[in-house]
Protein backbone atom coordinates (compact mmCIF):
# COMPACT_ATOMS: atom_id res chain seq x y z
CA UNK A 1 0.00 0.00 0.00
CA UNK A 2 0.80 3.62 -0.55
CA UNK A 3 2.81 5.71 2.24
CA UNK A 4 -0.34 8.35 1.62
CA UNK A 5 -3.22 5.30 2.37
CA UNK A 6 -0.84 4.22 5.36
CA UNK A 7 -1.17 8.10 7.41
CA UNK A 8 -4.41 8.04 6.42
CA UNK A 9 -4.97 4.59 8.17
CA UNK A 10 -3.19 5.55 11.28
CA UNK A 11 -4.77 8.86 11.25
CA UNK A 12 -8.62 7.40 10.92
CA UNK A 13 -7.40 4.39 13.31
CA UNK A 14 -6.42 7.51 16.14
CA UNK A 15 -9.44 9.21 15.46
CA UNK A 16 -11.58 5.86 16.31
CA UNK A 17 -9.24 5.16 19.23
CA UNK A 18 -8.91 8.42 20.79
CA UNK A 19 -5.33 8.41 20.88
CA UNK A 20 -2.12 8.43 19.06
CA UNK A 21 -1.39 5.11 16.13
CA UNK A 22 2.41 4.53 15.42
CA UNK A 23 2.94 2.16 12.18
CA UNK A 24 3.77 -1.09 13.22
CA UNK A 25 4.96 -4.43 12.49
CA UNK A 26 3.57 -7.22 10.40
CA UNK A 27 1.17 -7.85 7.81
CA UNK A 28 -1.78 -8.29 10.09
CA UNK A 29 -1.38 -4.57 11.89
CA UNK A 30 -1.21 -3.29 8.08
CA UNK A 31 -3.98 -4.49 6.41
CA UNK A 32 -5.75 -3.55 9.36
CA UNK A 33 -4.22 0.19 9.06
CA UNK A 34 -4.38 0.25 5.11
CA UNK A 35 -7.96 -1.38 4.76
CA UNK A 36 -9.92 -1.47 8.04
CA UNK A 37 -9.12 2.06 8.64
CA UNK A 38 -7.77 4.02 5.33
CA UNK A 39 -10.87 2.42 3.51
CA UNK A 40 -13.60 1.10 5.42
CA UNK A 41 -13.99 3.68 8.70
CA UNK A 42 -13.16 6.37 6.10
CA UNK A 43 -15.82 5.69 3.53
CA UNK A 44 -19.07 8.17 3.06
CA UNK A 45 -22.28 7.86 4.53
CA UNK A 46 -21.71 7.11 8.16
CA UNK A 47 -20.29 8.96 10.94
CA UNK A 48 -17.73 7.66 13.53
CA UNK A 49 -20.32 7.34 15.62
CA UNK A 50 -22.73 5.64 13.17
CA UNK A 51 -19.92 3.18 12.66
CA UNK A 52 -19.06 2.71 16.42
CA UNK A 53 -22.91 1.75 17.32
CA UNK A 54 -23.19 -1.00 14.58
CA UNK A 55 -19.81 -2.34 15.77
CA UNK A 56 -21.03 -2.27 19.52
CA UNK A 57 -24.06 -4.33 18.60
CA UNK A 58 -21.82 -7.02 16.32
CA UNK A 59 -20.03 -7.29 19.31
CA UNK A 60 -22.38 -7.41 22.00
CA UNK A 61 -24.22 -10.42 19.50
CA UNK A 62 -20.93 -12.13 19.51
CA UNK A 63 -19.96 -11.92 23.10
CA UNK A 64 -17.00 -9.99 22.54
CA UNK A 65 -16.60 -8.00 25.69
CA UNK A 66 -13.00 -7.02 25.71
CA UNK A 67 -13.10 -5.73 22.36
CA UNK A 68 -16.16 -3.46 23.23
CA UNK A 69 -14.46 -2.45 26.17
CA UNK A 70 -11.85 -0.98 24.12
CA UNK A 71 -15.12 0.55 21.79
CA UNK A 72 -16.96 2.08 24.94
CA UNK A 73 -13.98 3.49 26.57
CA UNK A 74 -13.26 5.28 23.29
CA UNK A 75 -16.67 6.42 22.49
CA UNK A 76 -16.87 8.08 26.20
CA UNK A 77 -13.25 9.14 25.02
CA UNK A 78 -14.47 11.05 21.99
CA UNK A 79 -17.55 11.98 23.66
CA UNK A 80 -20.03 10.26 21.20
CA UNK A 81 -21.69 8.60 23.47
CA UNK A 82 -22.71 9.08 27.39
CA UNK A 83 -23.27 6.78 29.99
CA UNK A 84 -27.05 7.75 29.95
CA UNK A 85 -27.15 6.58 26.03
CA UNK A 86 -24.47 3.54 26.71
CA UNK A 87 -26.72 2.03 29.24
CA UNK A 88 -29.63 2.35 26.82
CA UNK A 89 -27.19 0.56 24.05
CA UNK A 90 -26.96 -1.91 27.19
CA UNK A 91 -30.66 -2.42 27.65
CA UNK A 92 -31.84 -2.61 24.03
CA UNK A 93 -29.21 -5.09 22.75
CA UNK A 94 -30.45 -7.28 25.35
CA UNK A 95 -33.74 -7.88 23.68
CA UNK A 96 -31.72 -8.44 20.62
CA UNK A 97 -28.74 -10.68 21.62
CA UNK A 98 -30.07 -12.54 24.21
CA UNK A 99 -30.37 -12.37 27.88
CA UNK A 100 -27.00 -13.69 29.03
CA UNK A 101 -24.96 -11.90 26.18
CA UNK A 102 -26.88 -8.65 26.79
CA UNK A 103 -26.28 -8.51 30.30
CA UNK A 104 -22.83 -9.54 30.42
CA UNK A 105 -22.35 -6.21 27.71
CA UNK A 106 -24.37 -4.43 29.98
CA UNK A 107 -22.28 -5.48 32.90
CA UNK A 108 -18.85 -4.48 31.40
CA UNK A 109 -20.89 -0.94 30.15
CA UNK A 110 -21.31 -0.39 34.01
CA UNK A 111 -17.39 -1.39 34.89
CA UNK A 112 -16.49 1.32 32.59
CA UNK A 113 -18.55 3.37 33.67
CA UNK A 114 -17.48 2.78 37.25
CA UNK A 115 -13.70 3.44 36.33
CA UNK A 116 -14.96 6.63 34.85
CA UNK A 117 -16.38 8.01 37.88
CA UNK A 118 -13.60 6.90 40.12
CA UNK A 119 -11.34 8.90 37.58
Amino acid sequence: MSDEQRQRGLAKMGEVYGWEVSDGPGDFFAVTVDHLFAEIWSRPGLSLRDRRLLLLGALAAQGLDDVADIQVRAALGNEELDAEQLREIGLFLTHYVGWPLGTKFTMRIEKILGEKDRS
